[in-house]
């Protein structure tokens, strides 16, 4: 498994834009290439991720909407290394959404994660699904005015990523207590992720401009083309993660990385189930 995987990695690194820096300032120094790299170790799908926990378990107030594990995403299935909707990550960047979250209850919000680890197979299964052009069953609602060839070349996707070192997390704020969310219902009528938030999919997120995994540059978090609103939503929730150590990848409002990760070279592929916690 271990070595499937470094072979998919070094095909993903002759994509358009996988591995080469942003064509932009990114201030998330995960999702661009040093100009000196430091060697990167991929683990086996067998290994064990040391350190791990189940966010959930060590902060139960912070909800959780793990999309990956759903038919709800920008595939539109559920993807390969997703067996249960958890939430998995060091301790050293759970702990730190602990105080993120003490922050948002003091204002009248709470988080909610929509992934969190991401492991080596689902960025193979991404990989392998972007040069399947004729799957976009989902398009209308994820990226509806971006061709699908344009998805790793314009930095929406990337391979290798940061959330495959387990400390990276893309999230948002819900009001406290929280409202009630409709299921996904496969099949269902898509909305553009852009529109609206009355009309767009009905998320219980606090409104950010956009739905969340939105492959559009309204998405990016200083865009001034959406509400004032919005905007103030996205600086409060860049404040909150901020004062704890994270750091905000410009391109997507909802992704954020531990500036002090334990793993910065290293790439997990054990899949996001409890067992791979111990």
């Amino acid at each position: 498994m271990g070595h499937r995987i470094v072979v998919v990695l070094a095909t993903a690194a002759l994509l358009g834009g996988c591995t080469r820096p942003e064509p932009h300032p990114a201030p998330d120094a995960s999702q661009a290439t040093p100009v000196n790299p430091t060697p990167t170790t991929v683990t086996s799908a067998a290994s064990p991720l040391p350190g791990f926990v189940v966010l959930t378990d060590l902060d139960p107030r912070i909800h959780a909407d793990i999309r990956y594990a759903t038919a709800h995403n920008f595939v539109g299935r559920p993807i390969s290394g997703y067996p249960e909707p958890l939430c998995l990550l060091t301790r050293q960047a759970a702990e730190a959404l602990r105080r993120v979250q003490d922050a948002a209850l003091a204002g009248g919000h709470s988080l909610k994660v929509y992934d969190c680890y991401r492991p080596q197979p689902a960025v193979d299964d991404f990989v392998a699904w972007s040069k399947r052009p004729g799957e976009q069953q989902t398009k209308a609602e994820f990226y509806p005015d971006l061709a699908k060839d344009r998805l790793f070349a314009d930095g929406y996707i990337g391979a290798p990523t940061a959330h495959s070192r387990g400390s990276t997390i893309d999230l948002t704020l819900v009001d406290d207590p929280a409202a009630s969310q409709p299921a996904y219902r496969p099949g269902q009528p898509l909305v553009a992720c852009t529109a609206p938030r009355g009309q767009r999919f009905p998320d219980n997120s606090i409104d950010m401009g956009t739905g969340f995994d939105c492959f559009d540059s309204r998405a990016h978090t200083a865009d001034p083309r959406v509400s004032a609103t919005a905007r103030d939503n996205r600086r409060l929730l860049r404040r909150l993660m901020t004062d704890a150590g994270f750091v905000n990848y410009d391109r997507e409002w909802w992704h954020y990385s531990l500036r002090d990760e334990p793993y910065p070279d290293t790439f997990f592929a054990a899949p996001v189930a409890r067992s791979s916690v111990g």
